[in-house]
């Protein structure tokens, strides 16, 4: 008999370290990659690994995320029989109250889960650039016997303190939780490593079911997967983590490196987005037999034409995706979103240009993040000074320049090239 799954994605976190990019928008809604959204990574997981039934919880500053999900996944011919559901906060905890932690989020629709009756639940976040292999995780669970599984990443033990670390027995029997502790338990037969857990899980139902309910009543907890439950069940509950370097993607060369990056911050979001240039990029977004998929989008193809001086758009090193018009300016390592403008002798370098942004004439742009409909003035440069940029912008410790972009849209009809 087919196994049933039902997934939920925690889709609810503010962001805030992301900020201003988060400012009016949730962060698993925040664009990456030129057409896509951080959102789109987890449910592609999902699709390719062959779970179709999915509730994506969303909670702050969702207008962005639902949109998104509209156009892009609930309507999709692929989920006829299956479905991609957005879930507000259903404010049925103790005082009518918002999500109060991920364990809560998951309580607040204990009804669905139970409606559903699967034989496995899937909990994963939607915060986090990285492709999986969810059936691998699936089966492995199946195979140990596990109550619970936990997705691991192997680091090196100096970063311990970043992240929840899974104490582990030889055979990857979970043993013990400890929250960003320097001194963490190392992997076994690995003593310059510790297990960062990932925050995606497998429960099996009933003991899903059961915890939740014993965790609602109890006043003292958090009401949090990693703080609270999954500690509480070391020796009462077979745990086991599933190490995601195994992990492999159908369609990928043997020796490709699993990639998954925790894109908390602007400098982590950048350096991502960053890997994306290189000619072999350890995130591989090219293979077909594990797409990722977004919104279908009905754009032009991107354009490279020249300007009334005759002098050629040029793209180096970059991606420019469709419905961008480049009139005689120049992209070098950058990563352009859709429908974007470059004006004559504009020059964009090192940078992330979102949505229906518009460069004037002769602008410059060097390691920046140029938010949704920015539109840059004619000569004006950003990135080049940064105490001035300052005055004006978000700039970030290491000098990455955030301009943020309007709201609505950008008329560029009445604009020259």
């Amino acid at each position: 008999m087919e196994a049933r799954v039902l997934a939920f994605v925690l889709a609810g976190g503010k962001g805030t370290r992301l900020y201003p990019l988060t400012k009016e928008r949730a962060k698993p809604a925040v664009p990456f990659g030129g057409r896509y959204r951080i959102v789109d990574f987890v449910l592609s997981n999902l699709i390719n690994s062959g779970i179709y039934s999915t509730y994506v919880l969303i909670q702050f500053k969702s207008q962005s995320l639902l949109q998104h999900l509209r156009d892009g996944w609930e309507a999709t011919s692929l989920l006829r029989q299956h479905f991609i559901i957005p879930v507000p906060a259903q404010m049925r905890s103790t005082g009518d109250q918002w999500y109060r932690g991920t364990a809560d989020a998951i309580y607040q629709n204990i009804n669905l889960i139970e409606q559903a009756e699967p034989h496995y639940v899937v909990i994963f976040g939607a915060d986090h650039i990285y492709r999986m292999n969810i059936r691998e995780m699936l089966e492995h669970h199946v195979h140990m016997g596990a109550q619970v599984t936990v997705a691991a990443i192997p680091v090196h033990k100096s970063q311990a303190s970043e992240f929840g670390v899974l104490e582990t027995s030889s055979d990857g029997r979970l043993t013990g939780f400890h929250e960003k502790r320097a001194d963490a338990p190392t992997i076994p037969g690995d003593p310059e490593r510790v297990y960062a857990s990932m925050g995606n899980y497998i429960f099996s139902t009933s003991l899903l079911l059961r915890e939740l309910y014993a965790d609602a009543e109890n006043e003292e907890s958090s009401h949090d997967f990693g703080r609270d439950i999954l500690p509480s069940l070391v020796g009462r509950a077979d745990m086991f983590a599933y190490d995601f370097q195994t992990n492999r993607i159908p369609g990928d060369p043997d020796d490709q490196e699993p990639y998954w990056r925790d894109v908390g911050t602007i400098e982590a979001y950048y350096d991502a987005s960053m890997d994306l240039r290189s000619p072999k990029p350890a995130l591989n977004l090219y293979n077909r037999q594990w797409p990722l998929r977004t919104a279908g989008y009905y754009d032009a193809p991107a354009k490279f034409i020249f300007d009334e001086q005759g002098q050629p758009g040029k793209a180096m090193d970059s991606i420019v995706s469709g419905g961008s018009i480049l009139s005689g300016g120049i992209v070098h390592n950058s990563i352009l979103g859709r429908g974007v403008r470059l004006l004559s002798g504009a020059s964009v370098e090192d940078s992330i240009v979102f949505d229906g942004c518009v460069l004037g004439r002769g602008s410059r742009v060097r390691r920046a993040i140029l938010d949704k409909n920015t539109r840059v003035p004619d000569g004006a440069s950003i990135g080049f000074d940064i105490e001035k940029d300052r005055e004006h912008y978000y700039v970030t410790d290491s000098g990455i320049v955030v301009v943020e972009g309007r709201r609505g849209s950008v008329d560029i009809a009445s604009l020259s090239v």
